[in-house]
């Protein structure tokens, strides 16, 4: 026994060599990159992911050879794109700054271990580096549509990602950058976040060329932040204001065809880099026909008080004047919404030259039924409450 208990002994000392091949594949040292790792430009490739080793059926027990870093990945949108990623097999490292409530919904949608939640700051280089090491995907979904006391519009949406995208070009292994913006986003926008976002597209093809640029429209989904606060208001104060006349043209989007389109272009041969696509779903709304089809889908019958532009700016104007003037967080903006009233002065709908879901092969749903039954949680005798949207509540059917 002493013998056996001495020879065990001296293996112990010696390094295994599962660890050592470990090291020789990821190098272990204090730096993100390695001390003697230079930083050199992008080397992406001329084609897509196609030619990584793929192993399996395509499932999500099976490698993908995808590693992506999807920033915002906790968002609305983040979650359908993690879904996506992890239904094919690929590893998704999930930056987050919150708490560790934040993303444990992501973490089910994987295999064991293929969903790597990663806390970070995004004011620190180095966090963000630490998180992008082993990438070779990196998915841009940072964005918001009011401001904070502790983020402007131009940080978040213009120079977050502008340092993303310097550091994916230093980085030298990131194969695709695929940056999503918004529809409308331009220089001239009257939209603060819509000219924010319109710097961070110019900024990312500037750092790298090669990358995909999405502009989705208004996304519509579960935790949408239009539908939903629209039906919340309308069964609290049983009236929905209409910003101007309601007359806005918009082209709102299911946010699975947005994922999709996400996934459709990382999966295809390379014939989406360095294009800039435009997301909008197939039928164009006025504001007021899409609040009719939510007050049709949650049976109540609509009420609009119209709200003329400068009465709505009005009203929203206190909040961004004392965001930053006040020693404490001011409640985030829910119908007056002033980067969002100055959005709605101009219709926002799809470019006639653009490149659509057509060119991705995706047909994009149409949002009457299925992608907008969430809403049937609003009605107010119970989701089964009637038959058809004929059957509204009557005004004189509840006391």
């Amino acid at each position: 026994m002493q013998a056996i208990s001495r020879r065990l002994g001296h293996q112990s000392l010696k390094p295994a060599a599962s660890l050592s091949s470990f090291k020789s594949i990821y190098p272990l040292s204090d730096h993100h990159y390695g001390a003697d790792h230079p930083r050199h430009a992008s080397s992406l490739a001329a084609k897509g992911v196609g030619h990584l080793i793929r192993k399996g059926t395509g499932g999500r027990s099976s490698v993908s050879g995808i590693v992506a870093t999807v920033f915002g990945a906790t968002g609305f949108l983040g979650r359908y794109v993690v879904q996506q990623l992890a239904k094919m097999g690929s590893q998704v490292l999930v930056p987050f700054r919150g708490s560790e409530d934040s993303h444990r919904h992501l973490k089910l949608m994987g295999d064991l271990g293929q969903i790597v939640p990663m806390k970070y700051n995004p004011r620190d280089e180095n966090s963000i580096k630490a998180v992008m090491a082993k990438a070779n995907v990196v998915i841009n979904l940072i964005g918001r549509d009011h401001e904070t006391r502790n983020y402007s519009f131009e940080e978040l949406n213009h120079g977050m990602t502008e340092q993303l995208a310097m550091i994916s070009k230093e980085h030298g292994g990131i194969m695709r950058f695929i940056q999503v913006s918004c529809l409308g986003a331009s220089a001239s926008s009257p939209s603060r976040m819509l000219r924010a976002k319109a710097a961070g597209e110019e900024a990312v093809l500037r750092e790298m060329p090669e990358a995909t640029v999405m502009k989705p429209a208004v996304m519509i989904g579960t935790e949408d932040r239009i539908l939903n606060r629209w039906a919340h208001f309308a069964k609290k104060y049983s009236f929905l204001p209409l910003i101007g006349d309601g007359s806005t043209r918009i082209q709102p989007v299911y946010v699975v065809d947005v994922a999709a389109a996400i996934i459709a272009a990382l999966k295809d041969d390379g014939s989406s880099m360095g294009k800039v696509y435009e997301l909008g779903g197939p039928e164009i709304f006025t504001v007021h026909e899409l609040a009719d089809l939510m007050h049709d889908v949650i049976r109540e019958w609509p009420r609009y008080v119209k709200v003329p532009f400068p009465i709505a700016k009005a009203l929203a104007t206190p909040r961004a004047v004392l965001i930053n003037k006040v020693p404490f967080p001011l409640p985030a903006p829910k119908i007056f919404n002033l980067d969002e009233i100055n959005a709605l002065t101009i219709d926002s709908v799809v470019s006639e030259n653009a490149l659509t879901f057509n060119d991705l092969g995706i047909v994009p749903h149409k949002l009457k039924g299925y992608p907008i039954e969430f809403l049937i949680s609003y009605r107010k005798g119970g989701p089964q409450f009637g038959s058809t949207i004929s059957e509204r509540v009557s005004p004189d059917s509840f006391p």
